[in-house]
């Protein structure tokens, strides 16, 4: 089964970018930096997500996002689904942070249980043609809204959304235009319909 073993972000100030990932989140190979100048403005396209066990770890790893520089895009607020915010790291990326629990287990803990990139794309039946002719297989789908697939032991999933969808959830303005400054290590070389640049794994664990 296809998958991802890690997200690379491109950033102006990649040692400044690492620190901020080691100090809020700690996610150690998942995810890496490497410098890029390239130009982007407004949404990148995407958004990453930490899936959490209670809504104590939310206000965690927000907390500590929040103290290493990010700012806040939704607050963390209960919903219907259960409880999670949004937050913009300082190179750019946009993080959501959630969980569908509402109420509290245990202690506060900076843990999480997945992580999940979310690509906003132009035509989610389309986008999911291409990454099952890739060897992805759909975990779930609801029609032309969103997909997400089997991760099985990728340390990262996949899933995708409608491109003002994403960007409504995350509580910016659909409007972008330049690089992604992200690279998904796994299955690669290839780029898919939205214009994501897939690497191979050995690519993208040298970068």
């Amino acid at each position: 089964m296809t998958s991802i073993t890690a997200i690379t972000i491109e950033a102006a100030d990649a040692p400044a970018a690492e620190r901020f990932y080691n100090t809020a989140f700690g996610l150690g190979s998942r995810l890496r930096v490497r410098p890029s100048q390239e130009p982007t403005t407004g949404f990148r396209g995407f958004t990453l997500s930490l899936t959490v066990s209670q809504p104590a770890n939310v206000n965690a790893l927000i907390d500590a996002a929040l103290a290493a520089g990010a700012t806040t895009l939704k607050p963390a607020t209960k919903s219907m689904w259960g409880y999670g915010g949004t937050v913009q790291a300082p190179d750019g990326t946009i993080w959501k942070i959630a969980t569908s629990a509402k109420k509290d287990t245990a202690p506060a803990s900076k843990t999480f249980d997945d992580m999940v990139l979310l690509l906003g794309v132009a035509d989610v039946a389309a986008s999911k043609r291409f990454y099952t002719e890739q060897g992805f297989t759909v975990g779930k789908s609801f029609g032309r809204m969103y997909v997400e697939f089997e991760s099985g032991s990728s340390p990262v999933k996949l899933a995708l959304y409608r491109h003002k969808a994403l960007a409504k959830d995350a509580g910016v303005a659909p409007e972008g235009a330049g690089s992604h400054r992200i690279a998904i290590g796994g299955a690669g070389p290839f780029t898919d319909p939205d214009g994501f640049a897939w690497e191979a794994a050995s690519l993208a664990a040298a970068s």
